[in-house]
């Protein structure tokens, strides 16, 4: 029998909800057909409207719960459901870290193809408030006032959203200030579809271990009116504001930050201290959004590392250096690479601050940068990989391998990446041997992963 007979478009259906897909749909079966259903929960019993049919699975709309689950709690924010952020909200977080790790175990067996079984998913030491940076998109409302905020999920509509619990509250009065002072100057708001107006988007960064906050102005230009009455505005209500930067971006493209940057109050960026390591941060450096969360993360992959002193170490995707940093002291040296200039120069001051003589560090793509460094003759005992969601590029892992290192720590953003990155290692000669998930994104939809591989015998 042709099955979209019987599931058909726009009728409802009760179904049981047994688990949750890493993009935060509730998953349950029905006439042999799986059936995704946003903001339900393992456990729930729902009555589902079917939205879309398709060859072998039904996309329904949550019409009401009509048995809630045990770990089904009630949403505490005002937009959860349309914002494109927080997908788990609806769910105490003991369920949540059972997802997450049933996500990576999936990863990494299926994609993967390994026998695996996950450490149960580290906490994060804080669920609300715990992201140290927020990227407020600028946008109007249909009365064509200004607003300030993220966008609708699966959209470009800003939603005006000041007020975000997995944001520090201070972050919410700076931007008030801020948008106090666009509307008294009349600042124009950028149009995507147009490409017109100068503000693009309100980018605040915080030191937890400092308390440093710096704010950076994405403009569809160059200068920005009244300049210094925004450093007075900002600088005398805010003490702990170091860093004022205006940021160029006159491109049409979805990446926030331009290539141009001016500092308009204090430094280039901001001060934290992680695992140790006091780290200059630039508004384009990268740098972990969940401090506590960070800290436990590496944690993972130094004890993974396995450093007894003399190793030399190879951190790819080095950032401001952080990670390779926090081991230095255990290592006999170590090579520092990525691709964002600012991000280096931020790696050799960290550490010089911290007197770290073993440690160089190079500017310039992943992969390629690993082939010179193999050509150099260079073999590192353990290599670091921390790449961006997309994984590693089989080029950078044959590199890789060719330098033959005892382990590689794997740490990921999305492990789905990095199963198939253990695949095509597996191959080259390292075998996955342990994995531990870590929950640096609470309530949302992702799950960091630490991965252990090891050089085969032969």
């Amino acid at each position: 029998m042709d099955k979209k007979l019987i599931a058909k478009e726009n009728t409802f259906i009760k179904t049981e909800i047994t688990a949750v897909t890493n993009e935060g749909s509730g998953v349950s079966r029905y006439e042999g057909m799986v059936v995704f259903t946003p903001f339900t929960a393992p456990g729930d019993t729902a009555k589902v409207k079917i939205a879309k049919v398709g060859k072998n699975c039904i996309y329904g709309e949550l019409d009401s719960v009509l048995e809630p689950a045990e770990c089904r709690i009630d949403p505490d924010c005002g937009v959860f459901g349309e914002c494109g952020g927080c997908a788990l909200r609806h769910m105490d977080y003991k369920a949540e870290l059972k997802e997450k790790t049933d996500w990576v175990r999936d990863h990494v067996q299926r994609i993967g193809g390994f026998d695996i079984e996950p450490f149960p998913a580290m906490h994060s030491p804080k669920i609300e408030e715990y992201r140290n940076k927020a990227i407020y998109q600028a946008g109007k409302n249909a009365n064509g006032e200004s607003v300030f905020g993220f966008y609708r999920k699966k959209s470009h509509e800003v939603m005006d959203c000041k007020s975000c619990r997995l944001q520090p509250r201070e972050f919410e009065h700076i931007l008030e200030a801020v948008a106090f002072f666009v509307k008294q100057n009349k600042i124009s708001i950028y149009d995507e579809a147009s490409h017109t107006g100068l503000l693009r988007a309100v980018y605040i960064r915080k030191g937890e271990a400092t308390g440093e906050v710096g704010i950076c102005l994405v403009l569809n230009g160059d200068k920005l009116p009244q300049e210094k009455l925004l450093v007075s505005l900002l600088s005398t209500q805010f003490e702990n504001i170091t860093s004022i930067v205006l940021n160029t971006n006159k491109e049409r493209t979805n990446v926030v930050l331009g290539k141009k940057s001016r500092t308009i109050f204090g430094k280039d960026g901001i001060t934290d201290v992680l695992c140790g390591v006091t780290v200059d941060i630039s508004p384009a450096a990268f740098y972990q959004v969940n401090h506590s969360g960070a800290e436990k993360l590496y944690g993972v992959a130094a004890d993974f590392a396995g450093l007894s002193g003399g190793e030399l170490v190879l951190d790819l995707y080095c950032g401001a250096g952080t990670i390779g940093l926090s081991m230095a002291e255990k290592a006999g040296k170590l090579i520092g690479v990525e691709i964002v200039p600012q991000a280096i120069e931020n790696a050799k001051i960290n550490a010089e601050r911290m007197g770290v003589k073993n440690a160089e560090f190079i500017c310039g793509d992943a992969g390629t940068a690993a082939a010179e460094l193999e050509k150099r003759g260079t073999a590192p005992d353990v290599v670091i990989l921390d790449p961006p969601r997309k994984g590693c590029s089989e080029d950078t892992l044959e590199a890789v391998a060719k330098m033959t290192p005892n382990r590689i720590v794997y740490v990921s953003c999305n492990t789905a990446t990095m199963a198939r990155d253990f695949k095509i290692l597996d191959e080259l000669g390292y075998k996955p041997v342990k994995v531990q998930p870590v929950d640096m994104f609470p309530r949302t939809a992702h799950v960091e992963g630490v991965g252990l591989l090891e050089r085969a015998v032969i």
